[in-house]
């Protein structure tokens, strides 16, 4: 089978790209080892929440119109929206097919699945950063009594064991976890390592319209000092909710914080005693975005019109934290929300840094023509990370595209 560029996976970045591709009259096909949408219906819980409010889900074709602009899609309506986009669209998908390797071939390239080969000049990686939950090696000394999930297997409260639970990692995921499992009445433990601290609203507007009026998500990847670790930050410590869950909240909630894990010894969890330095830091770094929001707010003649200026109390860090925690006995379960990678075995090119990510710039990937990545946390801009980063990053991938065949 031949066709002029091949985009691999079906969620909404390969969806927009195919809506680029269309628009330029590229003949594409897009490949799905699953459904549409398949890690929003088999990898996320029922009750996570987007992060972005629903005003920001404009994808290429697509404007963002909601009944509830304000508000947050849960996972299922994720998928329900993206299956509706790939059909207003006409995205040419073939679900239930896997991608087994891609290969440089005479002509471009053979990209190799599970319903025959197909032939192309260009391909497109759409297949995101969260593929992998990332697990500590340390979760092999775990005691047999600690059942141990990720967010991938995590389905709710009811489904684990009796007893406390630790969520090891405090960026969006596990906060989400740690406020769900403790509304639920479960003893929650949560370890809590270097993350984003940002409030849900400040001044009357959420923290998503002023990332968006002050430029911060239109900052491009190579106007950035240290990109690389940009790239590998944790995402912000938020809910997809009106209703804040910081650490202050899940504190006087009953949750308990730790420092980052260090290691499992003996059946023993053992924490960092850095847990007051890594809040410190989340705390002036969010100060000085709100004073950049601040200062926008005076120049664009708008200071009079919000309500004042204010900061958040500092996160409440207990005197003398837990540094050593006997599992068995006080915690049936572990959950990993230690962040993900991407997959990319089925790769059969040398294109990945010594981290196993693809070494590209802006999306164009390096030392390979015609080979291009979406999806990737500030792949473009730092808007990139989000659904309506889509937009922008598929255009100017598409314009690229379109500019590399003809050459």
């Amino acid at each position: 089978m031949r066709t002029t560029t091949v985009v691999i996976g079906a969620g909404h970045a390969g969806l927009a790209m195919s809506r680029r591709l269309t628009e330029r009259s590229v003949e594409h096909v897009v490949l799905d080892r699953g459904d549409i949408a398949d890690s929003w219906r088999t990898k996320r819980w029922p009750g996570l929440r987007l992060l972005t409010p629903n005003w920001m889900l404009a994808l290429p074709g697509q404007p963002a119109e909601h009944p509830d602009p304000d508000g947050f899609l849960a996972a299922p309506d994720v998928a329900e929206l993206l299956d509706s986009y790939a059909q207003r669209v006409a995205a040419p998908v073939r679900t239930h097919t896997a991608v087994r390797c891609v290969r440089r071939s005479r002509r471009g390239y053979e990209v190799c699945t599970d319903d025959g080969a197909w032939q192309a000049d260009a391909v497109v990686l759409a297949t995101g950063a969260s593929a992998i939950p990332v697990v500590p090696a340390c979760a092999a000394r775990l005691p047999a009594s600690v059942a141990q999930r990720t967010a991938f297997d995590y389905r709710g409260p009811h489904s684990l064991p009796d007893g406390g639970v630790l969520v090891i990692g405090a960026s969006a995921t596990g906060v989400q976890l740690a406020a769900e499992l403790r509304q639920a009445g479960r003893p929650v433990t949560l370890a809590v390592g270097e993350h984003v601290r940002l409030p849900r609203t400040y001044r009357g507007r959420d923290v998503f319209w002023w990332l968006h009026a002050t430029g911060v998500l239109a900052e491009r990847h190579d106007q950035i000092d240290d990109l690389a670790r940009a790239r590998r930050l944790p995402s912000p410590q938020l809910v997809g909710s009106a209703v804040p869950v910081e650490l202050a909240a899940l504190v006087e909630g009953g949750v308990r914080l730790v420092g980052r894990l260090a290691t499992v010894d003996r059946g023993v969890a053992r924490f960092s005693g850095s847990l007051r330095n890594v809040c410190t830091l989340a705390d002036l770094k969010q100060a000085r975005l709100l004073a950049r929001a601040d200062e926008w707010a005076v120049v664009a003649g708008l200071d009079d019109d919000l309500p004042p200026p204010s900061r958040p109390e500092r996160t409440p860090v207990p005197d003398r934290p837990c540094l050593a925690l006997e599992l068995a006995g006080n915690i049936g379960t572990v959950i990993w929300a230690t962040g993900f990678r991407p997959d990319h075995t089925w790769l059969n090119l040398p294109l990945l840094d010594r981290t196993g990510r693809l070494r590209h710039d802006g999306g164009v990937i390096t030392g390979a023509p015609g080979l291009y990545a979406l999806g990737l946390p500030l792949l473009r801009t730092r808007a990139s990370s989000y659904i309506h980063g889509a937009a922008p990053d598929t255009a100017a991938l598409a314009d690229r595209l379109l500019t590399d065949l003809a050459a």
